[in-house]
C-alpha cells in the first residue's frame, strides 16, 4: 500500500472517530443538525460515486430514499416486522429497482437521463400515494422505535463510513478505472472492450442500495411516514446541489458541500421558508457559473497557482 493511501486511511479513521463523538458533545438542536448533515453526507457521497465519474446527473435519490423509509414503515406498522429485517428488505428492494431502472435507462444520456430520473421519482411517489389512499385505508404509517437521535446518527455514520470504504475500493479497482474512461469518452470505452452498460448499472445499483439504507434509518426519526414526506423531489435536488458544490471528482468532495449548505438551508427554512425553492435555483446557477468543479476544484486551483508562484 502506498504511503499516500496509508495517510488517507489514517485521516479517514480519525475523522470517523471524531464524528462518532458528536452526540457526546452536542445535543438537542445541534445534534439534530449534525444528524441531518450526516444523512446528506451518506446520500451525496453515494450519489457522487456514480454521477461523478460518469457525469450522469441522477435525480432518483428521492425515489430510493423513499423506498427505504416506506418499506420500513409498512413492514413495522402493517405487518409487525422488526426494523432490522425491514431495513435489509428495503435495501435489497431498492437495489433491484435501481438495477431495473439502470438497464432500461442508462443508454440515455444528458438531459434525457435527468428528466427520466426526476419523472421516475414523481411517478413512484404518486403511485404509492394512490395505492395508500385507495387500498390501504390510511394516508400514513407509524414507525415507533426506542431509537434516540444519537442512535440514528451513529447508524447514519456507519452507512456513510461504508460508502467511503466502498468508494475507496472502487477507485482502486478495474471498475473504477472503467468508470473514468466512460466519463471521459463513452464511445472510446466501448471500443476498448469495456462493457459500459454493466459498469454503469453496477454503480447505479450501489446508489440505490445506500440511499434506501439511509431512508430506512431516517424513518424512526420521522415517526409518521406518508408518501409526500419520504418521496420528496426536494431531497433529490439537495443531494445533487450538495455533491456538486463540494466537488464530485474526489471521494471526500461532497463533505465540503454538505456541511455549509446544511447550515444555510436550515437557516433559510427557519427564517424565510417561502424562499427555499428560489434558493435552490440560485444555488444551481451559482455552482454552474462560479464553482463548476466545486470547492475541491477551487482548492486544487489555489494550490496549483501557489505551486507555480513558488516554482517561479
Amino acid at each position: 500500500m502506498k504511503s499516500a493511501d496509508i495517510r488517507a486511511l489514517v485521516t479517514a479513521v480519525v475523522c470517523i472517530v471524531l464524528a462518532a463523538l458528536v452526540p457526546f458533545v452536542f445535543n438537542g438542536y445541534w445534534l439534530s443538525i449534525a444528524l441531518t448533515a450526516m444523512m446528506y453526507i451518506a446520500l451525496s457521497t453515494s450519489w457522487a460515486l456514480f454521477s461523478g465519474p460518469t457525469h450522469y446527473i441522477s435525480l432518483a435519490s428521492g425515489a430510493f430514499f423513499g423506498v427505504g423509509g416506506y418499506l420500513v414503515a409498512t413492514g413495522m406498522s402493517d405487518y409487525n416486522q422488526s426494523f432490522w429485517l425491514m431495513m435489509f428488505v428495503a435495501a435489497i428492494a431498492a437495489t433491484v429497482l435501481a438495477g431495473l431502472i439502470g438497464l432500461a435507462t442508462l443508454r440515455l444520456s444528458g438531459v434525457y437521463f435527468v428528466i427520466f430520473t426526476l419523472g421516475l421519482a414523481e411517478m413512484i411517489r404518486n403511485l404509492v400515494s394512490w395505492v395508500q389512499n385507495n387500498f390501504l385505508g390510511s394516508r400514513g404509517l407509524y414507525v415507533l422505535t426506542d431509537f434516540t437521535e444519537a442512535h440514528i446518527y451513529w447508524m447514519l455514520l456507519t452507512v456513510a463510513s461504508a460508502v467511503f470504504i466502498f468508494g475507496w475500493l472502487v477507485e482502486r479497482s478495474r471498475l473504477g478505472f472503467a468508470l473514468k474512461i466512460i466519463g471521459n469518452d463513452e464511445t472510446v470505452a466501448r471500443h476498448v472492450g469495456i462493457n459500459t452498460a454493466w459498469t454503469k448499472v453496477v454503480l447505479f445499483m450501489s446508489t440505490g442500495f445506500f440511499a434506501a439504507l439511509v431512508g430506512a434509518i431516517i424513518a424512526p426519526r420521522y415517526s409518521y411516514i406518508e408518501p409526500n414526506l419520504v418521496f420528496s423531489p426536494e431531497l433529490s435536488f439537495l443531494v445533487v446541489i450538495m455533491a456538486l458544490l463540494g466537488g464530485t471528482h474526489r471521494l471526500w468532495g461532497p463533505l465540503l458541500g454538505v456541511i455549509p449548505f446544511t447550515l444555510i438551508w436550515e437557516a433559510i427554512s427557519i427564517w424565510i421558508p417561502n424562499f427555499t425553492t428560489l434558493f435552490l435555483g440560485i444555488a444551481f446557477l451559482t455552482i454552474v457559473y462560479f464553482v463548476p468543479n466545486g470547492f475541491v476544484g477551487l482548492l486544487e486551483k489555489t494550490r496549483g497557482s501557489r505551486g507555480v508562484k513558488a516554482g517561479s
